[in-house]
């Protein structure tokens, strides 16, 4: 289900200076959780596997079933919403995997994404929005009046909003170490900042659910935008340092305005 990846000189610098181990390899099928078997099929290509587990208390009983078997004892890798190109440290040395779509993903954008990968890997941050929030994902799912599918989905959002505040630094660096790259980034957002003006409305009048605006408005931090209310607050170095408890009471906060209006 795998083979390697030639990189492009830029992205393997990328890859020398921010995670100088890990294998990437291309799949030959789209995913977004690899069956168990074809994941095992790592070990034919990595030193060793270190399967995950998480405590069950951390989760709501009515979670979805993926994310039950992703704190379980089933190796896992890729959840819904991890995008093109995943990675995980569940192997060693860690791995870095694109999704078969990715062939038909601009290549300029495709090797941000990879250098994406290769930076967040080199800040240790965890590999899931569950092992951020540990126990207090139970508190955000209290939080949040919606069902277990939407609570998953901002979760996610606000963990990628976590990263995004701590990679764009990085990015920002590209414009004189990878021109290239830090090209494809910049436009990135630059496709993104019509939608995100309009999402307030968007959301204030139905077209937009409040979790898809989540995902969206979060996506965009990482290109370093300027977000609209109630999303604003959470661009703020006071998230980087405070992490899960500060994303729990951004969503107390937030959802409580909500119910008032």
């Amino acid at each position: 289900m795998f083979s390697e990846r030639t990189l492009r000189d830029d992205v393997e610098t990328v890859r020398a200076t921010d995670a100088p181990d890990c294998l990437v390899l291309d799949a030959d099928n789209d995913f977004e959780t690899i069956p168990p078997a074809a994941a095992e099929d790592l070990g034919l290509l990595a030193d060793s596997l270190d399967p995950a587990t998480y405590p069950t208390e951390w989760l709501p009983d009515d979670s979805p079933a993926l994310l039950v078997r992703y704190a379980g004892g089933t190796f896992t890798i890729g959840m819904p919403g991890d995008g093109t190109v995943v990675w995980t440290r569940q192997t060693s040395p860690p791995t870095v995997i694109a999704k078969k779509r990715a062939e038909g993903t601009p290549e300029g954008f495709l090797d941000f994404l990879f250098a994406e990968a290769f930076v967040q890997l080199g800040l240790d941050v965890p590999e899931h929005f569950l092992p951020f929030f540990g126990e207090r994902y139970r508190d955000l799912d209290r939080a949040i009046p919606l069902g277990p599918a939407d609570v998953y989905q901002i979760a996610a959002a606000l963990y990628e909003a976590w990263i995004g505040l701590q990679t764009r630094a990085v990015f920002r660096t590209w414009a004189d170490d990878a021109p290239r790259l830090h090209e494809a980034w910049v436009d990135a957002g630059e496709r993104l900042e019509g939608r995100l003006t309009d999402l307030p409305s968007a959301v204030a009048t139905g077209q937009t659910e409040f979790p898809a605006a989540t995902e969206f408005a979060c996506s965009a931090v990482k290109h370093d935008l300027d977000l609209p209310a109630p999303f604003a607050a959470l661009d703020t170095e006071a998230y980087v340092e405070y992490g899960p408890d500060y994303a729990v009471q951004w969503a107390e906060k937030t959802f409580a305005q909500l119910v008032e209006e």
